[in-house]
């Protein structure tokens, strides 16, 4: 294998990266100065430059988080350190004659676990299908997803939306670097999974995030994400007695603490939120607040957001994955009562009657996978197809390893096909040789498309606009079809419904 090397040089410095596979590739850059000692919880700063050269061989640290999230390999973990505010470069080797689109992609994991370096977010799939493939780190969980902006006092400030900040601190880094690497400043796209579906459709709400993209594409995006400040300061206040300290002498206790034990206080939160049903989970963005003035859903509806073209999804069987691994959805009867304890009589039957034989397993796990990831994704679609152009997919292939083995189409798998996972050896694995070319076929159509999109703004033919008069949802599946309105009374059963008021 032979690596060159290939240098670039940004606004800030000149980075070295290195060529392989036909592909130039740069990580860890940084996008902004590190977010430590009094910079901890604070907005972050423009990156500082360098002299000389910068090493961009290697992944550096993610984001603070739980050890076992951050395996690379077998045996191999990726460090953690709060100097993680970085992002990769992956560039088609041979230089085109024009400007690239630029797809940033924003990884998942509920806002406390992920990073950009995990393998199958590689990105040189796409790359050398002609664009320019950025990922990105973010501040996670009780350092950049949890909201202590109420514990600020006299003398330490804290700020709301941290990890909003860190992503449009990125995308401005792309506007203005991004030229050097062949990519097109004016022809982002951004796209995410899970937590990073969320952030990218909140992206759509941020003022600052004004011009900074051109498309958006949001892969299963969860719901009872965004709370209001005061389930923020709510939270902010468990925390700081968590780490066993009063309301005012929490911003003392944050800034002294080290990230582990933030980290098993936020654990701590998590579960006694979910216990208590606070209203929202413990991670993610803040609404009504200078950076994030309204709730992301209500200024789709209203036109505030930014009008830009949308892809948004979500996979046939979300929940499975989560009734293996993550015990974090309702998807038992008793853990589904207790969330609809506060609804209406009238609306407690409205939704359970959408899934026929409620309560049994099956349509427990497909009432795990609405409330969670559906509903938002229904939601969304309806708000923003009002304003700009809204293309809605379910995802509902799954070969017969992922089948036999419960999880079918589930939460994240449709990132196999997005990112090319089945033409790499872990792929060939997962598809035996009765699933090759249906898993290959799904996987070119739902790459071309994204392509399209990237590229024009619309996904190729075949595949119309979201609109409230006829509902169209792309199915990707060893047959792709158009379905309109294919689950009118599931869909309908969430309008409306929200923890915060339920």
């Amino acid at each position: 294998m032979h690596e060159h090397v290939v240098r670039a040089t940004t606004a800030s410095g000149t980075v070295e990266g290195f060529t392989r596979d036909g592909v130039n590739r740069w990580r860890s850059i940084p996008y902004a100065r590190p977010p430590v000692g009094p910079l901890r919880l604070r907005a972050p700063q423009p990156v500082e430059p360098w002299p000389g050269v910068r090493y961009c061989h290697g992944f550096g640290y993610c984001a603070p988080q739980h050890r076992m999230y951050t395996i690379l390999a077998p045996g191999k973990y990726q460090p953690m350190g709060e100097d993680c505010l970085t992002l990769n470069v992956v560039a088609p080797k041979r230089a085109a004659d024009h400007p690239l689109p630029v797809m940033v992609f924003i990884h998942g994991g509920g806002y406390f676990m992920g990073s950009s370096a995990t393998p199958i977010y590689d990105g040189a799939a796409l790359a050398r299908k002609g664009c320019v493939y950025v990922s990105v780190n973010y501040r996670l969980g009780p350092l950049g997803c949890l909201d202590l902006s109420s514990l600020s006092n006299d003398h330490i400030t804290f700020d709301d939306n941290l990890f909003l900040r860190d992503l449009v601190m990125a995308l401005r880094w792309v506007r203005d670097n991004i030229a050097v690497f062949g990519g097109d400043p004016d022809n982002v796209t951004i796209f995410g999974e899970s937590a990073g579906a969320h952030a990218v459709a909140t992206l759509l709400a941020v003022p600052a995030a004004k011009g900074l993209f051109a498309q958006v594409i949001s892969e299963s995006p969860a719901a009872g994400m965004v709370r209001t400040p005061e389930i923020a300061a709510e939270y902010a206040t468990r925390f700081a007695a968590l780490l066993g300290a009063r309301k005012e002498d929490g911003a003392n206790a944050v800034m002294t603490a080290r990230p582990a034990e933030l980290i098993d206080a936020f654990d701590r939160l998590v579960r006694q939120g979910q216990r208590e049903m606070i209203g929202a989970f413990a991670a993610g963005p803040t609404q009504s607040t200078d950076y994030l003035p309204l709730e992301p859903v209500e200024a789709m509806r209203s036109g505030a957001a930014h009008r830009v073209p949308l892809i948004i999804g979500t996979n046939a069987e979300e929940a499975r994955l989560f009734g293996r691994f993550l015990k974090l959805l309702p998807m038992t009867e008793p853990m589904i009562e207790r969330l609809l304890a506060g609804a209406e009589p009238g609306e407690r039957e409205r939704i359970t009657a959408a899934y026929p034989g409620y309560p049994d397993p099956v349509a427990c796990i497909q009432f795990g996978g609405d409330f969670a990831f559906g509903s938002a994704a229904w939601q969304i679609a309806e708000a923003h197809s009002l304003h700009a152009p809204t293309y809605l997919y379910r995802y509902d292939y799954a070969p017969r390893t992922l089948r036999w083995s419960g999880l079918g189409a589930t939460h994240a798998t449709e990132l196999l096909a997005v990112f090319d996972v089945y033409r790499t050896k872990f792929g060939r694995l997962l598809t035996a040789a009765v699933d090759r070319r249906s898993a290959l076929r799904v996987s070119d159509d739902v790459q071309s498309r994204w392509r399209a999109f990237s590229r024009t703004g619309v996904p190729g033919e075949g595949w119309p606009a979201y609109t409230s008069a006829d509902r169209a949802v792309m199915v990707f599946d060893r047959r792709p079809r158009v379905e309109y309105d294919p689950h009118a009374d599931r869909r309908q059963a969430w309008e409306g419904f929200s923890l915060a008021t339920g």
